[in-house]
């Protein structure tokens, strides 16, 4: 399911968006929308957090422990 829901955003946010010239240019541009989707992009199911932010949270939780 997650993965649907992610090809779903991908696709209304990015794909849909823009007229690719060439496949180079397209895994290009997927490829800077998925480091922002992982950087930049908050998410309501993280308490608009990135996706980042709440690996490294997780990461610290578990070291700590």
């Amino acid at each position: 399911m997650f993965v649907e829901r992610l090809w779903r955003t991908i696709k209304y946010e990015e794909v849909y968006l823009r007229a690719y010239d060439s496949v180079s240019k397209a895994q290009a541009s997927i490829s800077r929308y998925l480091a922002f989707y992982n950087r930049g992009r908050p998410h309501s199911s993280l308490d608009a957090r990135t996706l980042d932010e709440a690996y490294l949270e997780l990461q610290a939780i578990l070291m700590a422990a």
